[in-house]
Parts: structure tokens; sequence; C-alpha cells
């Protein structure tokens, strides 16, 4: 078997035991085991399959993409990122889509920050991650955990869309109608303000700060120099 099969073989675990778990299976097992239980056996699959991915992909011999993108694409690409880890620190506050231990979620009157921009900030921020690394550096690896991030995060949020939908009712049909899932979208329909869309200072902070860490790690974990480096090197 090859090693790019071993790949897309452990990326397909990972991918596909995250939705069977977090969908279709997630009621029937917390029937017959509880809560807790559940979360435990989740987290061990989930923690498992990544682990296996992540070991196959690190053993991978050196590949000759396919494609590299042109220089202008990755400095395009560059501020792509910068939203994207933006709108992922965003995303880990007062994000109504978390589950709320009281089971009481709370919807805000007006989106704001990241969320008038996606109400999906994390998802987005992992499906950008795949467009670019996808588009910028074709090799088989590459595209495999590209399309496993990218594929797991599109199914999931709009999996979440209907979860929530048929969980919580009216309150997440209302949150729907005054955001939007596509970035930027509710922004231009005119459901949110664009003044109520400028990230908070964690996130700007957060996510510059983990663009300029990310990007820099870029080569030393053996990948092309990336991010804000390209303009000083």
């Amino acid at each position: 078997m090859g090693s790019s099969t071993c790949l897309a073989l452990a990326m397909a675990s990972f991918v596909g035991t995250h939705l069977l778990l977090s969908h279709p299976l997630r009621g029937p097992l917390v029937r017959v085991i509880g809560e807790k239980a559940f979360l435990g056996l989740y987290s061990l699959v989930a923690f498992g399959t990544l682990g296996w991915t992540i070991h196959t992909a690190w053993r991978l011999p050196p590949e000759v993409p396919h494609w590299i993108a042109p220089t202008g694409f990755w400095h395009g690409a560059t501020l792509v990122m910068l939203l994207a880890a933006i709108l992922l620190v965003g995303s880990l506050i007062g994000n109504p889509a978390m589950v709320d231990p009281t089971g009481r979620p709370s919807f805000p009157a007006q989106a704001r920050g990241v969320y008038a921009i996606t109400r999906h900030p994390m998802m987005w921020a992992f499906i950008l991650w795949a467009i670019v690394h996808a588009a910028l550096w074709g090799t088989d690896a590459n595209l495999i955990i590209a399309a496993g991030i990218g594929g797991l995060a599109l199914i999931g949020s709009l999996g979440q869309d209907a979860k929530k939908a048929q969980a919580l009712g009216a309150p997440w049909r209302d949150w729907q109608a005054r955001t939007s899932y596509i970035p930027f979208a509710a922004l231009l329909a005119g459901k949110a303000r664009w003044r109520d869309a400028i990230p908070g200072p964690v996130a700007l902070i957060g996510g510059t700060a983990l663009w300029l860490l990310a990007s820099w790690l870029h080569p030393v974990l053996g990948g092309p120099v990336a991010g804000p480096w390209l303009w000083i090197v």
C-alpha cells in the first residue's frame, strides 16, 4: 500500500468517525452509555484517528508538487490566512453554536465581530485554510489533508445548522436569518451592519499572533516560506 493511500485512509477515518459521532450516532450512543462516557469515547476516537493521520503524514517521503502557485497568489493567500486566523480566534468567544452546559444558549440581538461575517467562523477558518493550502502547494499529501479538513468543516457546519434548527427551533432560525453561512453575505445583503463586523481586540490581536506564529513555523517544519515572512526574506 502506497504512502499516499495510507494517509488517505487515516484522514478518511478521522473525518468519517468525526461526522458519524457528531451527528447520526451521537443520540443513540448517549442514550446507551451516557453523556460523559460518550464524550470520552468521542475524544478517544478523535485523538486516535488524528494521531494516526499526523504520524502518517510526518513519515511521508518528500514529494514533488504537481503545481506551485505563482508568487502573486502567495501574497494574496497571506491576507486570506490572516482573515482565517482572526475568524478562528474570534470563534472561541461567545459562539452561540458551541455546546451550552445550561441547555439554554443565548443569541445576541445583533450579530457582531466575526459572527457578522459568518455564523460559522471556526468552520470557515478551516475551509479557507484548506482552499489556500490546496491552491498554493499541490502535493498529494497536502491535497489529501486539505480535502479532509475542508470537507469536514464544510459538511460539519451544514450539519450543525440542520441539527441546531431541529433542536433549538425558532431561536436558531432567527439567528440564521440575521447572519449568513457564506462569509460577508449577510453584510452585503444588509442583514448585518458593516460597523458591527469589526472583530474585537481579542480576535484581532490573537488572530494576528496566531497568523505570525503559524507562518513562521512553516519552514521550521519543512514547508516553504509563507505568510508575511515572504515580504521580508
